[in-house]
């Protein structure tokens, strides 16, 4: 009779111990996306890439009454131990914030050398692409064009104010787009606004799409909103226009797309092939002949496509991104009570 050496149940715990690495570790031909873009078109772009290259990506989409900032919030939560590899945000001025905190993984993609300065960060921890604008969305047979404001430091004017719906401040693109009024007008002007919305009527709702649908309700007569969600509409039935009010220095506020690769990514190398699929003229090209309609960042593209790009306006995003803080506050201590 054989002397057990205690070798057989040592090997049977390595084996163990084995599998189970084996059951954990993360397939290279799988990449983890957080993704604040409108499912429906999220899904498109994702599928395009699984097809083309094999891949699987495991998404998580944002919700809309929490858009980008609740991702935003759980990249910054798991910033020790990182769930996600690459972040695709509806917008640019989170990405900008995550960007400072060291929670991005630069990476200089071959995909984007075409992209203009403007939309590349120096430090290559971002790209951005595909802009949508921010408008105010009317029904011209409920009220003309000539009635519509043409700036927006003038929506909160007396017997303009009370016909405007908006979405909540504290998230997505309308975050930004207080953050670059504090850029552009300063602390006092831009709280004098705050408050002449919320004094003289405008109302407050969860996002960009239900403002268009209080628009389309007849509650409200101009929802200040983004460009897809109005095109969105009209694909849908609706008849809406839009005006680009001026940001007070000759253009409007454009706000792209951004993709980054997330610190301590596991699967760097599959999350590097995805953001080269991701800022390509490929996908800002899907984008573009998508209902969402984003106007691509590449002058060529749109050229291509015969897309006109509104005029836009000057400030940088990274003085948007600065204002943020100070814009969340105004909001919090006027409109959030």
């Amino acid at each position: 009779m054989m002397r057990s050496t205690g070798w057989g149940r040592w090997g049977l715990v390595v084996l163990a111990l084995l599998v189970s690495a084996c059951r954990d570790a993360k397939p290279t031909n799988t990449v983890r996306l957080y993704c604040s873009v409108d499912e429906v078109f999220g899904r498109q772009v994702v599928a395009e890439f699984e097809k083309r290259t094999g891949m699987t990506v495991q998404v998580t989409y944002d919700s809309e009454a929490g858009k980008t900032t609740g991702l935003v919030s759980k990249i910054e939560m798991e910033k020790d131990r990182p769930q996600a590899d690459v972040f695709w945000s509806s917008e640019l001025f989170n990405t900008i914030l995550l960007a400072r905190k060291g929670l991005l993984h630069p990476y200089d993609s071959p995909a984007a050398t075409d992209i203009p300065p403007r939309y590349r960060d120096p430090d290559h921890r971002w790209t951005a692409i595909g802009l949508r604008g921010r408008v105010i969305a009317f029904d011209p047979a409920r009220i003309p064009a000539d009635q519509v404001p043409q700036r927006w430091v003038d929506m909160d004017d007396d017997g303009v104010a009370a016909k405007v719906v908006y979405a909540n401040p504290l998230f997505g693109t309308t975050r930004g787009h207080v953050a670059a009024m504090v850029a552009l007008w300063g602390r006092d002007e831009t709280a004098g606004f705050l408050t002449g919305l919320r004094e003289r009527g405008a109302k407050k709702v969860d996002g960009n799409s239900t403002a268009v649908r209080e628009l389309l309700s007849g509650r409200f007569a101009l929802a200040a909103t983004d460009t897809d969600d109005v095109i969105l509409a009209n694909r849908q039935g609706a008849k809406l226009e839009m005006a680009f009010p001026d940001m007070g220095d000759g253009g409007t506020l454009l706000i792209p797309n951004s993709i980054a690769i997330l610190n301590g990514a596991k699967n760097v190398e599959a999350a590097q092939k995805l953001v080269d699929f991701l800022v390509s003229a490929d996908v800002e090209e899907m984008l573009a002949r998508s209902a969402s309609q984003n106007i691509p960042v590449r002058a060529e593209l749109r050229e291509k496509l015969a897309m006109e790009m509104p005029a836009e306006t000057s400030v940088s995003y990274e003085a948007v991104a600065d204002a943020m803080p100070e814009a969340v506050e105004l909001v919090r201590e006027i409109l959030i009570r």
